[in-house]
């Protein structure tokens, strides 16, 4: 009779884990998701006794293994667990997760000093996570998951204190990333390694936006050019934001709720944008995660087609998916958005456009809560202005109030 129990449980649990809902299911029909980048790193030769090692920890280690992999000038990532009590001999992935061991996801990573600075791996590291997060990264919580980076050569740690300091200026909150000499590195189990590559579509809290595209190596080693797509154009420097000024609002403000929207020619759209505006919706870029606008921004309102200024999303239907981008549920009305399929960066997803302004807002995916249909809009701050609801009248979205208070 236990066993039957059993049985009956698992099957239940079985059936609970493989229903989809009509969102995720029409994404599955219609485009492939979560496809991997193509690792540029299997076309460079190395020299196995030029490299050096950092080991950094971004919370699952599935996600960081796999980006991480795709640095160019990578020659390996290793999943494993890293700096915890050094009384163990060698732990489970299971007893890391119970807390108790004290050590951390993390992932060793061999480079060529001579393709990629420690610098540069840094700075790349540090795009795919939300350093001022203590103990979680993503969706997952847990010492397990802290964020660290752990050296094995002292003379290195100026460099990453600086790296650090930099990163520190992106945040007001203080930066929490742990910095140690590495004491201890176990190999994670086997089917934790190329976990992603092994199970396409995996869960992943890493995106692959970041991920430096016609790196000069390629070049140089084997002469081949990488033709720049739109897609992949060179993003403004992060270090410019804060002393961007505010665009012009080019839906004209009124009073009236008889809105007319529409798009500005290329040239007005060029005067009116900031420079990162321009290059996330008319180039198709993304911006910085966790240093952008409306990342943290949880009040009252309505978020509009920065090019438009027509209502896109409501704030009853953004959530914090950890994702480090604004994320919704769903848009005000599925019409107002256009998705197609996205292969830049060797990668296969649905990208997001708004139908009026065809301006590139960002991509939907499958990994957002089932309760709320299933999909997690993810979609760049700088395509977007966000309009409290107190001045929603003023500004000439009255009409829109009762859908935010409603």
């Amino acid at each position: 009779m236990a066993a039957l129990t059993v049985t009956l449980i698992l099957l239940v649990l079985a059936a609970a884990c493989s229903e989809q809902s009509p969102g995720q299911e029409r994404l599955n029909n219609d485009f492939m998701f979560n496809v991997l980048p193509e690792n540029p790193n299997q076309r460079i030769s190395y020299d196995e006794n030029s490299l050096k090692e950092i080991v950094l920890a971004g919370g699952c280690f599935w996600g960081t293994e796999a980006y991480m992999a795709r640095v160019p000038g990578v020659y390996s990532a290793v999943s494993g667990y890293a700096n915890g009590d050094l009384s163990y001999d060698e732990v489970s992935y299971a007893e890391v997760c119970s807390g108790k061991t004290g050590y951390a996801e993390a992932v060793k990573v061999l480079y060529d000093p001579e393709l990629l600075s420690l610098r540069e791996l840094l700075e790349q590291f540090f795009l795919t996570i939300n350093p001022t997060q203590y103990n979680r990264q993503g969706n997952d919580y847990g010492s397990q998951y802290r964020s660290g980076v752990y050296y094995t050569d002292a003379a290195e740690l100026p460099i990453i204190k600086e790296v650090i300091a930099a990163e520190q200026g992106k945040y007001s909150r203080t930066i929490v990333t742990e910095v140690e000499e590495l004491t201890k590195f176990f190999k994670a189990e086997e089917h934790h390694q190329k976990y992603l590559e092994k199970n396409p579509g995996g869960y992943c809290h890493v995106s692959f936006d970041t991920l430096p595209s016609g790196h000069s190596i390629f070049s140089d080693r084997d002469g081949d050019s990488i033709e720049e797509d739109i897609s992949e154009t060179k993003a403004p420097s992060t270090d410019d934001l804060a002393s961007e000024t505010k665009p012009h609002d080019l839906a004209s403000t009124t009073k009236s709720d008889d809105r007319v929207f529409t798009k500005p020619d290329k040239k007005t759209l060029a005067g009116a944008l900031t420079e990162l505006q321009f290059y996330v919706t008319q180039k198709n870029g993304t911006e910085p995660p966790f240093q952008n606008e409306y990342d943290n921004e949880f009040r009252a309102g309505i978020y509009v087609d920065i090019v438009t200024g027509e209502p896109l999303f409501l704030s009853a239907d953004k959530y914090d998916s950890g994702c480090g981008w604004p994320a919704f549920t769903r848009p005000i009305d599925d019409e107002l958005l256009v998705e197609k399929r996205d292969k830049s960066f060797g990668m296969s997803r649905v990208e997001v456009r708004s139908n009026l302004g065809d301006s590139h807002l960002g991509h939907v995916f499958t990994d957002g809560p089932k309760d709320k249909g299933g999909l997690r809009y993810c979609i760049n701050s700088a395509s977007l202005r966000f309009i409290p609801l107190e001045e929603m009248e003023e500004q000439g979205y009255g009409k829109w109030m009762d859908l935010v208070v409603g």
